[in-house]
């Protein structure tokens, strides 16, 4: 296999993932939902953690210091679209990914839900 046809292939599939988190059905779709939510006393931090979303500080500085330039860190916290650009760019040529690791140490960059489950 050559490289242009991996790029391709992982081109398609990162396109094809991208869409299958944003596509919508051409008919209504009822979602379940829990009405009754019991937290347990005795793990306060497991029940903040998981309503914050559970992306961890820690995890996404680690996954931008060693795959910054693929943009992985942003397929972490929820930017597909950006994660998508990171890879095809090299992370901006590095640039890109230079800012996210300063904009993720001080905090301002955040999950796409909200905040931090877990920080330093």
């Amino acid at each position: 296999m050559t490289l242009k046809q991996t790029l391709r292939i992982l081109t398609f599939s990162m396109v094809a993932m991208f869409f299958a988190n944003t596509v919508d059905a051409a008919f209504p779709i009822k979602k379940a939902v829990d009405t009754e939510t019991v937290i347990n006393a005795d793990q306060p931090s497991t029940a903040a953690a998981t309503d914050a979303g559970g992306q961890s500080q820690i995890i996404a500085l680690i996954l931008c210091l060693l795959v910054g330039g693929l943009g992985i860190h942003r397929f972490y916290l929820g930017y597909m679209w950006q994660g998508v650009v990171q890879l095809l760019t090299g992370g901006g040529l590095g640039i890109w990914a230079l800012i996210d690791l300063i904009r993720i140490i001080t905090g301002d960059l955040t999950p796409k839900g909200g905040s931090y489950g877990e920080t330093f």
